[in-house]
């Protein structure tokens, strides 16, 4: 059996026991309890678990969208601990994508401009070829000056799934990223999602409470009441 921690090349992620409490209505409530673990270079890792578990907020935490009560985080080398808000904001640049459940694409943009923009805030200035490019590869070549609300669930998330892969990242974080799709588009994004992680050698963490989907991932971690276990 696997363990949490394992990792058998070089690590872009790991986490060293991290815990995170929040205060409910009936007083602390442990959402990670001395969790740990680690990412290899390449590497598809799956964390399970039902709502509530505490899956994304650990995603948040390994992507240093937040920040634990204990413990620490290595990303890509880094110490989150080490850098504020904006330091890992800037570490995450060109190098981390993200795809969610909701798709959070900018409604005043089209989908050119919200590929584009990953680009931008990366520091890639005139690259829009690029981003057009990849958008006809997922088949959106004729909606590239469509605006969010003009296309369906299945092509948001493409457009999701391009802004996440045009600056060719180090590692992609996805929770539930087929969460607000049919069965016909969900298969489709996540096809298209480890084509694409194949394509550019991405590691990815991905959060789903679908055993079906997790298993076409190199590894699967079960998140059970706050604590992280191999499955």
């Amino acid at each position: 059996m696997t363990s949490p921690e394992q990792s058998d090349n070089v690590s872009v992620l790991s986490a060293q026991a991290l815990s995170r409490t929040v205060q409910g209505p009936e007083g602390p409530m442990t959402i990670l309890d001395d969790v740990s673990l680690s990412v290899a270079e390449g590497e598809a890792v799956a964390i399970v678990g039902p709502s509530g578990s505490g899956k994304s907020t650990l995603l948040g935490l390994l992507a240093g969208l937040d920040v634990p009560d204990h413990g620490d985080v290595h990303l890509l080398g880094q110490s989150l601990a080490a850098l504020d808000e904006d330091g890992r904001a800037q570490l995450r640049a060109g190098r981390v994508g993200f795809v969610f459940q909701s798709f959070h694409l900018l409604p005043g943009f089209t989908a050119l401009e919200n590929v584009t923009l990953a680009l931008e805030l990366a520091g890639r200035h005139g690259e829009q070829d690029a981003a057009a490019q990849l958008l006809g590869q997922l088949g959106l070549g004729s909606r590239l000056q469509h605006y969010p609300d003009q296309l369906s669930g299945g092509e948001q998330q493409r457009v999701a799934l391009a802004r996440a892969f045009v600056t060719r990242p180090v590692l992609l974080f996805a929770d539930e990223p087929t969460g607000n799709l049919d069965a016909g588009n969900g298969e489709k994004t996540i096809s298209l999602m480890f084509s694409l992680r194949e394509e550019f050698g991405s590691s990815l963490v991905l959060v789903t409470h679908d055993p079906a989907l997790a298993q076409r991932c190199d590894r699967s971690l079960s998140m059970q009441a706050g604590k992280l276990t191999a499955l």
